[in-house]
This record gives C-alpha cells, sequence and structure tokens, in this order.
C-alpha cells in the first residue's frame, strides 16, 4: 500500500518566492457628477478673479500702449512712450513722496496698536468698552474719516488747535504748510488703519500661552524681556500680517490725499495713486495711457515690496 500523500497548503496571503507582490488596487474612480459640482462651486471665484483681477490687467497693458482722444478713446499706437514719460526727475520725486507716506503710515501704523493691544488685553473692568472705542475707526470709510479729521483741523473751530493753544503750543496750518500737510494726511491714514490692527495684534495676544509666561516669570525674567523674548515671537504672525497689510493699504491711499489737500500744496502730498487718478479722471482729463503705465508701475512697486517682506521679515515669524 502506497502512503497517503500529503499536499501542503499555503495561506492565501503567501506569496511564493521570486514573485512580485500586485499593485495595492487603486482607489475607486472620480465619479463625473463630483467633478461637475466641484467645477461649478469655482466658476464664482474664477469668474471673479477673470472679470475683476485678469481682465483689467490685460485692458491695463492695453491702454498703456495707446494714444487716447480727448473722451479718453483709444486711438493711435505708442508703444512704450507713456512708460518714457515716467524716467523724469518728477516721477522720481513722485515715488520718493509715495515711499515717505508709505512709511510715515506702517511705522506707526503697527506701533501704535501693538502699543494699545498690550494693555487691552489685561483683564481689567471696562476693557471692552475700550477694545470697542479704539476698533471704531476701523468702520470709517476713507471719505468720512476725511471729513471728520477736516472739521477737526479746521482752523476756526479745530478742537486739536485749541487743545494745543492751552499749553501754549502755536498750532501749524495742518493741510496747507508743506511740512505739514504730507503728515496730516499720514496721520488720519494712520487713525484708519489701526482699528483694524489692533483688531489683529489683540487676537495674536490672545493666544500667547499664560503658562509660558508663568514659567519665564520663575526664572526671574522681568516685564519687558517676557514683552520681547516671549510676546513679540509668538505674536509676530499677527504683526507680520498687519504689516503687510497695512503697507498695501498705504499704497492705495487715495480718499484722504484727495478730500484733505487734493495732492497740494504744491504737490507735496501727492502720490503715485492720486498721479493716477489725476491723469485718468481728475478735473475731466483723460488720459487713460499714462493712467495705466503708472498703474502698472503701482503694481510692479507692490510686488517688489511684498516680495522684500515675504522675503526678509517672513523670516523672523515663529509659526507655532
Amino acid at each position: 500500500m502506497t502512503a497517503p500523500t500529503v499536499t501542503s497548503r499555503k495561506p492565501p496571503d503567501a506569496v511564493s518566492a521570486g514573485s512580485s507582490p500586485k499593485p495595492a488596487a487603486s482607489g475607486r474612480g472620480r465619479n463625473p457628477r463630483e467633478a461637475v459640482l466641484a467645477l461649478l462651486f469655482l466658476v464664482p471665484g474664477l469668474a471673479g478673479l477673470g472679470v475683476f483681477v485678469i481682465f483689467p490687467l490685460f485692458q491695463a497693458v492695453y491702454l498703456s500702449t495707446r494714444g487716447n482722444d480727448i473722451l479718453g478713446n483709444p486711438t493711435r499706437s505708442v508703444g512704450l512712450a507713456h512708460f518714457a514719460e515716467l524716467f523724469t526727475p518728477t516721477f522720481g520725486g513722485l515715488l520718493g513722496q509715495t515711499f515717505v507716506f508709505v512709511l510715515l503710515v506702517v511705522v506707526p501704523g503697527v506701533l501704535l496698536p501693538l502699543a494699545i493691544a498690550a494693555p487691552l488685553t489685561q483683564r481689567l473692568p471696562g476693557m471692552k468698552i475700550f477694545r470697542t472705542a479704539f476698533a471704531l475707526p476701523f468702520a470709517y470709510s476713507a471719505s468720512a474719516a476725511s471729513v471728520v479729521w477736516l472739521i477737526m483741523l479746521n482752523p476756526g473751530i479745530s478742537p486739536v488747535n485749541w487743545a494745543l493753544g492751552l499749553v501754549g503750543i502755536p498750532a501749524p496750518d495742518w493741510t496747507t504748510d508743506p511740512t505739514w500737510a504730507m503728515i496730516t494726511v499720514a496721520g488720519v491714514t494712520v487713525w484708519m488703519v489701526s482699528g483694524f490692527n489692533l483688531l489683529v495684534i489683540s487676537a495674536g495676544l490672545a493666544g500667547v500661552d499664560e503658562e509660558i509666561l508663568e514659567a519665564a516669570r520663575i526664572d526671574g525674567a522681568g516685564g519687558l524681556r517676557q514683552f520681547f523674548s516671549i510676546v513679540l515671537p509668538m505674536t509676530s504672525p499677527s504683526l507680520f500680517f498687519a504689516v503687510v497689510t497695512t503697507t498695501l493699504s498705504a499704497l492705495q491711499a487715495l480718499g484722504q490725499v484727495q478730500i484733505i489737500t487734493d495732492g497740494g500744496p504744491n504737490g507735496q502730498t501727492r502720490t503715485l495713486v492720486y498721479s493716477i487718478f489725476d491723469n485718468a479722471f481728475h478735473n475731466n482729463n483723460s488720459n487713460f495711457g499714462l493712467a495705466s503705465a503708472q498703474g502698472l508701475v503701482l503694481l510692479v512697486v507692490g510686488v517688489l515690496i511684498a516680495t522684500v517682506q515675504f522675503g526678509v521679515l517672513e523670516r523672523r515669524v515663529h509659526y507655532r
């Protein structure tokens, strides 16, 4: 009798030597209905991007190479003649005034809310009222804020001049003195952006871990050391956001310049955005070609400043 043969069976999941493992099963195929639904959700955003960003950009490039008739309609091609007009000392001075205005807005527009936000984060009675009061300028439009400050600085009824007179300080001509006009417009802009920056910086300060501050106090760190070594690094994302947005707001400031000084006196408050408005619309002007060329320069300036900020300042931002 022959002995029964015993056949060994491998487990189903065993892989024989020399055989390559089968690739894992791919995920289920995309549902065409989901793809169509995703496209429908993207359509509003893409339409807004095309209508309000891409089309105006191409239109500005087109107009910058065209001459205009008296009504502003594009006529003949002028090539780069409008850009050639910008290579003048006058336009260089205009860029310089724009950068000065940006510095006068950004530096106090970030440091002042930081100084105010630090005590406002304390849990003391009445702090909610103060937070609301300091954040109110964020709700003002440029025209409303400009009119309010025109009344506040009017030589005949100015409460600011009256307060300065009480302490024996002669009030300057805020809007007509070439030395003070730029400072006045920048100060109004700082007042306008401080409310938003206060909200942003306060949110960053609220996120500081109290346990870290308590540990620093136990180790003997004083108030200033805690602020510069712990609080500032932990709120650096909020500060960086405030710097970037304030810079863009200063570059695009128009309403307060137009209403308070109208670019004067003697062009001392004339910025790049105001020059674009002046060439295109002010006093029935219709030089859309030159205005479009200046607008493209403003775009390049804004991109360059943002690139420098993200390349230099963001390196000091501590993301948690």
